[in-house]
C-alpha cells in the first residue's frame, strides 16, 4: 500500500512540482493551501508523512504544528525560503523531525522523505528491545516506554535515541548525530539542530534536564548516553 503525503504549501508551483516527481516514487499526494486547510486534510486522510511550508496566510506552519502535534506525531519535513538558524531551531522545537530551505534540489527533498519514512516505519532496524533501567525502546514497534508508560517520540528522536543506546558510553560528534537522523550530507552551520533534538529528548525521559543522567553532553564534541548510575 502506498504511503499518503499531505503537501502544504500555498505557492502552486510548488505544490505541483512536489506532486509531479513524488507520485513517481509512488506516493498518494493529497494537498492543502494553508495550515487551516491543513488541518482539516490531515484529519481526515491521517498521512503518513507532511511537507510543510512556513510562510503562509490564515494559519501558518508554526501554528498549524502547536495544534497538530496535540493530535498525532505523524512525521513532518518543514519547508521554509527562511534559512535562519532561529527557524530551524523554531520547527524542531514543535516537533518537526526534518527541515529544508527553498529552493532545493529535488533529488535531496526524495531522498529527505524517504530516509524520515523509513525512520518511522521502522525497517531501518532489526527485531530486538533495548532495555535501560526501567527504559524499554522496541525497535520492532518503534516504542518507548519508561515504568511501562509510553513516551510518544518523534521518529528522529527515536532514531537518535536509538542509536546513543545501542552505543552506551560511545561519544558521538553533533555532526555524527545529524547525519545519522538525516541520512545524508550535512553541513557544520546546522548541527545546532542536535542540540534541539537533545533538549526534547531530555525533557521527556530524563528526571531532571538540569542534571542529565542519561543523555549527558560531552563537552567541545557531542553527546553520550550513559545508563544512569
Amino acid at each position: 500500500m502506498s504511503k499518503t503525503i499531505l503537501i502544504v504549501d500555498d505557492d502552486k508551483k510548488i505544490r505541483d512540482m512536489l506532486r509531479l516527481y513524488l507520485a513517481k516514487d509512488q506516493y498518494y499526494i493529497v494537498e492543502a493551501l494553508n495550515g487551516r486547510e491543513a488541518l482539516y486534510v490531515a484529519r481526515y486522510e491521517k498521512p503518513d508523512l507532511i511537507l510543510l511550508d512556513l510562510m503562509m496566510p490564515e494559519m501558518n506552519g508554526i501554528e498549524f504544528m502547536k495544534i497538530y502535534r496535540r493530535e498525532a506525531n505523524t512525521p513532518v519535513i518543514m519547508l521554509t525560503a527562511r534559512a535562519s538558524e532561529i527557524d530551524e531551531i523554531l520547527g524542531l522545537e514543535i516537533g518537526a523531525d526534518d527541515y529544508i530551505t527553498k529552493p532545493f534540489i529535488i533529488q535531496a527533498l526524495r531522498a529527505r522523505v524517504k530516509a524520515v519514512l523509513r525512520r518511522a516505519s521502522g525497517d531501518a532496524v532489526e527485531s530486538d528491545v533495548l532495555r535501560v533501567g526501567e527504559m524499554v525502546l522496541d525497535r520492532t514497534g518503534r516504542i518507548f516506554k519508561i515504568k511501562g508508560e509510553t513516551v510518544n517520540l518523534t521518529p528522529s528522536e527515536f532514531s537518535l535515541l536509538e542509536l546513543l543506546m545501542l552505543n552506551c558510553g560511545r561519544a558521538y560528534s553533533r555532526i555524527d548525530l545529524l547525519q545519522h537522523i538525516t541520512d545524508g550530507p550535512v553541513l557544520e552551520s546546522q548541527t545546532r539542530a542536535i542540540d534541539v533534538h537533545v533538549r526534547n529528548l531530555r525533557a521527556k525521559i530524563e528526571p531532571n534536564c538540569n542534571e542529565p543522567r542519561f543523555i549527558q553532553t560531552v563537552y567541545g564534541m557531542g553527546y553520550r548516553f550513559m545508563d544512569g548510575d
